[in-house]
């Protein structure tokens, strides 16, 4: 497996979990919303949480869940 940047407090599941679905880093969790991290396996409230947190922490956020209007 490969390597995250994401906290040990998130657990085992969620960090390889996320891993194995192409997430290691924080900058790559920009482009997908809360939403669709909810919908991988063993990803779950609490470490939406954390993960939110580390990503204000660096002055970043998950993609918006709400669609842009056109």
């Amino acid at each position: 497996m490969e390597e995250t940047e994401f906290p040990g407090r998130m657990g085992k599941v969620a960090p390889r979990e996320l891993a194995l679905n192409g997430y290691t880093r924080y900058e790559q969790l920009t482009t997908v919303t809360r939403k669709d991290l909810l919908r991988i396996h063993g990803v779950g409230p609490k470490a939406i949480r954390i993960l939110e947190e580390e990503l204000a922490a660096r002055g970043l956020s998950f993609a918006s869940d709400v669609p842009l209007p056109t």
